[in-house]
């Protein structure tokens, strides 16, 4: 591989880091105002939709880093090492992503569009 290919990949695996804090960093940020801003949601509503609002962020965010990882790790420096750490670190961001969607929405990621399907199947079975 040439060395101006991995510098450029090196750049761009970062820019993926940069991109997946911004998102993280915006999405608090966001979070917080739009938990401000409720006046007339009761404070249990509130909290709710700021974590929920957060953990959108931070997954989302996670993404990103995610991404990166596998730009730097794979492109850049192929070594069993490298690959090695980033199967761990995809495993425990994976496990985090999967945490946060389990209390966010009370479920697994795939559980809501299952039940979409299933209703949405309902609606044109009863429609037809």
């Amino acid at each position: 591989m040439s060395d101006s290919y991995q510098r450029i990949m090196t750049v761009v695996g970062a820019g993926f880091d940069v991109v997946g804090v911004a998102v993280i960093a915006a999405g608090a940020l966001l979070a917080a105002v739009r938990g401000l801003v409720r006046e007339h949601a009761e404070p249990n509503e509130r909290y709710r939709r700021f974590r929920q609002d957060l953990g959108g962020a931070i997954v989302l965010g996670l993404e990103f880093l995610v991404a990166g990882d596998i730009i730097r790790s794979v492109v850049v420096a192929p070594s069993l090492e490298n690959v090695m750490v980033l199967g761990l670190v995809v495993l425990i961001r994976t496990f985090l992503s999967f945490a946060l969607q389990w209390e966010l929405h009370g479920g697994w990621p795939w559980r809501d569009a299952a039940l979409a399907g299933t209703h949405s199947a309902g609606r044109s079975a009863s429609s037809t």
